[in-house]
């Protein structure tokens, strides 16, 4: 009987010590969809803060996601497995760009992309702070945006996520009402461009 209740403990050790890898993998194959509300600040180089936003996002794995920007401006990014569109509804404009070609080293493919998530990314322990659980990855492809991104964790939930580029620039994203696995129509993860704005890249 002691035997079972020291393995019990041990289990329960290791799981309430779990890393932010352990916990990232954990996340990657347990939630195929994924909903929450965001707000996003991004601080230049000396850490001035140069613009805030909120919105909501989602995602179904593999490959489909959706970003809405609501505040300050209204702005729309969708993944549809296949192309990329970003639609700025103040200049009236939508781009369009096949995934494959953006999706790499980004946040979208942390979140959004296949099972396979070392091989596109170096996966690190980052430690414990602000109350969340960390791990920093690294694209193995230099060409990207970003060259590192930070990921914190509240238990198995995502809450934070911050994106450092090539410039110094670091972009914060906060997670909140995260909801794991819920029923997202296929339609949400479609985009057609509204009548009369200008469509570039096709």
């Amino acid at each position: 009987m002691r035997l079972v209740i020291l393995l019990i403990a041990l289990a329960v050790s290791t799981a309430a010590h779990a890393g932010g890898v352990e916990r990232l993998k954990a996340f990657i194959a347990g939630v195929r969809t994924a909903e929450a509300d965001f707000t996003q600040s991004v601080q230049d180089r000396s850490g001035r803060v140069t613009q805030k936003a909120s919105g909501k996002m989602a995602f179904a794995r593999p490959g489909k996601f959706r970003w809405d920007y609501t505040a300050p401006y209204e702005q729309v990014i969708v993944g549809d497995g296949a192309r990329l569109w970003l639609y700025d509804a103040d200049l009236e404009q939508v781009t369009v760009k096949p995934l494959a070609e953006i999706i790499s080293g980004t946040p979208a493919a942390l979140l959004a992309g296949d099972d396979a998530i070392e091989k596109y990314f170096v996966l690190k322990d980052a430690g414990h702070s602000a109350g969340l659980e960390w791990l920093d990855a690294v694209p193995k492809d230099k060409d990207t945006t970003f060259e590192r991104i930070r990921m914190g964790f509240r238990g198995e939930t995502l809450a934070e996520m911050r994106l450092f580029d090539h410039f110094g620039q670091r972009t914060t994203l906060v997670l909140s009402r995260l909801v794991r696995n819920p029923s997202i129509a296929a339609s949400r993860f479609s985009f057609t461009p509204p009548r009369g704005v200008d469509v570039i890249g096709e």
